[in-house]
């Protein structure tokens, strides 16, 4: 299998609240709208707005020029905790009930009930 054909697991889901590490967007802070494994990127709520100039498509469009972010890739993002609200790395801990979730490395608390 090439390697660069291979889809990554990425330490962020979709809905995960991220804090940008690296770049001019260092320090923003956003929810995760998309995540895209097989590019190893992520599309950030109000981080990496790009300018689009479209044309309208149907009759009733709007045309002109519109705002919307852009992917950046995964490694450039950090989760934030929601119980400590700093960001960090994934830990793998295991529930009761034996399922494997996503923690904190600092307070412990999980990120996926």
């Amino acid at each position: 299998m090439n390697s660069h054909n291979a889809a990554k697991k990425l330490h962020v889901r979709t809905d995960d609240v991220v804090v940008v590490i690296s770049g001019k967007e260092k320090g923003k802070q956003g929810k995760v709208l998309s995540a895209h494994p097989k590019t190893g990127r992520v599309v950030v709520e109000g981080v990496a707005i790009v300018s689009r100039h479209q044309k309208p498509r149907r009759r009733g469009d709007p045309g002109g020029i519109i705002h919307k972010e852009a992917a950046i890739a995964s490694s450039k993002v950090m989760l934030v905790c929601g119980g400590c609200g700093k960001a960090t790395r994934n830990a793998h801990t295991f529930l009761e009930d034996g399922s494997k979730v996503r923690a904190c490395k600092k307070c412990s608390a999980a990120f996926d009930n």
